[in-house]
């Protein structure tokens, strides 16, 4: 049940993260990388991967976004 929780709180924050590659929309990575820190906590109390990778990756592609944009573009 948690790894479902996980994955649909992942699907969430990769869903969110998709505009934010718009420039100046960076900013909402500050807000999407908590979010997938969530699910990564869920995903890692569950017995399975699934929902745990999907937040690791969501939290790379957010971070490595944050650093070409300087942490706010």
């Amino acid at each position: 049940m948690l790894n479902i929780v996980s994955i649909f709180i992942g699907l969430i924050a990769l869903i969110l993260a998709i505009p934010a590659f718009i420039p100046l929309l960076g900013w909402a990575n500050w807000i999407i990388i908590p979010i997938a820190i969530v699910g990564l906590a869920l995903g890692a109390m569950s017995s399975s991967n699934a929902g745990r990778n999907l937040n690791i990756a969501v939290i790379v592609v957010g971070v490595v976004r944050l650093m070409l944009g300087g942490g706010l573009i």
